[in-house]
């Protein structure tokens, strides 16, 4: 049996970081330090326990160094969405399929590996500042591992216009092949962006993509964030997403899982400064043989921030979900108005979710609520439209659909909107996708 570990550390070892700074060889000798002392979580760990990653860690993974055409990535999912787009082949940045169109002054659009090279004070400042890999394996791994990635600048006071469009995409090989994605975005004060960070397969191999993405805001900075994970069915997603808002500061998430065998999404975020607003939104779906796991935090540090999450699940066949949202509201976070709401749709007898939903309140003068249904679609409902000449399979999934929709329709990017719209209508009965 071949050891794991020994293999990553081999890796380790043997990647090229040619003219890396030396704060940074530094930070990835620290976390992969860091990664062989935790050693990767099992279902005895608490956050851990109702996802199993043994089918990760006992794989044998290697970088690819695969390349893909043109034509290639224009028929991934969701590889077209308008605007600056960077696309990266296995977390390597691909220039010559990217194209960054015109942006405002002093706004920074590029890869992270060019990043270390024209911009390191800045990369210093903040590159692993935010995201805690000190009790998370997948983090420090990312840490140790990650040479690429986006990495997005947008000055004080700032406006992009058009959604900058990150393209993840893993593509399958003959061997199990991983990739360890990094991106770092910062908005300065008064900046307003719109990204969208999308994770996309070509082929049908077993692929690992272990991503990191950190988010900055300044005072009054406003982002606009998207998160579509449609890997292929046999791939592996582990996915950490964290956020720092300064005072006023307003953040926006959508994160939509609709492919993958196994798929952790986390989303944290950090109120830091008074006045912040945090909203994270998700939609996930999942069939037979893939389990998708997301976990939320936000954690109020300060007062007079607001909060709202809205999560929904579709489970079919014998597929499996997990939902895990915290909010922390600390002592001297007064006034805080925080929301919560988990809703799963299980369509079949044999679907499961495991649903936690918590608060953990240290102040007094809050206005927090949480909640989680778990249901099957409404025989009332069901019975109402077939009444009306509409047929069982078809009625099903009229009803799967206005279920989702109310989370499709915050999508702003119209182009998004529409792929998502269209992924949605692949998982239902022919009866009311669209015409071709």
């Amino acid at each position: 049996m071949v050891d794991v570990s020994t293999t990553w550390r081999s890796q380790f070892e043997a990647q090229a970081c040619a003219n890396a700074p030396e704060w940074l060889t530094s930070l990835r000798a620290k976390a992969f330090a860091r990664f062989t002392e935790l050693g990767f979580p099992t279902r005895r760990d608490e956050e851990w326990r109702f996802t199993p990653v043994s089918p990760i860690t006992e794989t044998i993974f290697t970088a690819s160094t695969q390349t893909v055409s043109a034509e290639e990535v224009a028929l991934a999912p969701f590889a077209e969405i308008g605007g600056t787009r960077l696309v990266f082949v296995n977390g390597k940045y691909a220039e010559s399929l990217s194209e960054v169109r015109a942006l405002p002054k002093g706004a920074i659009v590029t890869s992270i590996a060019q990043g270390f090279r024209e911009h390191a004070e800045t990369l210093e400042a903040h590159f692993g500042k935010y995201v805690q890999g000190e009790n998370h394996a997948f983090v420090a791994l990312n840490t140790a591992f990650a040479q690429d990635g986006a990495l997005i600048i947008i000055p004080r006071n700032a406006i992009v216009e058009d959604p900058l469009h990150l393209l993840y995409l893993t593509v399958a090989g003959d061997t199990p092949t991983v990739s360890h994605p990094r991106t770092l975005i910062i908005a300065g004060e008064n900046a307003q962006v719109t990204i969208a960070e999308v994770y996309s397969g070509i082929g049908e191999g077993t692929t690992f993509t272990n991503a990191v993405t950190e988010i900055v805001l300044a005072p009054n900075a406003v982002v606009d964030h998207y998160k579509v994970q449609a890997e292929s069915e046999s791939a592996y997603h582990v996915g950490v997403q964290q956020v720092q808002l300064d005072r006023s500061g307003n953040f926006t998430s959508h994160n939509i899982a609709i492919g993958g065998a196994i798929v952790r999404n986390e989303a944290n975020a950090v109120l830091a400064a008074e006045g912040g607003e945090c909203t994270l939104n998700g939609l996930y779906i999942a069939g037979t043989g893939q389990l998708i796991d997301n976990h939320t935090a936000i954690d109020h540090a300060m007062p007079h921030c607001n909060s709202h999450e809205l999560y929904k699940g579709i489970i079919k066949g014998k597929g499996r979900g997990v939902f895990n949202g915290k909010i922390f509201v600390r002592k001297d976070a007064q006034k805080t108005d925080a929301k919560q709401t988990n809703q799963t749709l299980l369509l079949s007898k044999e679907a499961q979710i495991n649903t936690k939903p918590q608060l953990e309140i240290f102040a007094d003068d809050v206005k927090c609520t949480h909640g989680a249904t778990v249901g099957q679609l409404s025989e009332e409902s069901l019975f109402y439209l077939q009444s009306r000449g509409i047929g069982l399979e078809e009625a099903t999934s009229l009803l799967t659909y206005a279920f989702a929709s109310e989370v499709i329709g915050r999508v702003k990017i119209e182009a998004l909107r529409d792929q998502i719209h269209s992924a949605l209508f692949l998982q239902l009965p022919a009866a009311i996708r669209p015409e071709a």
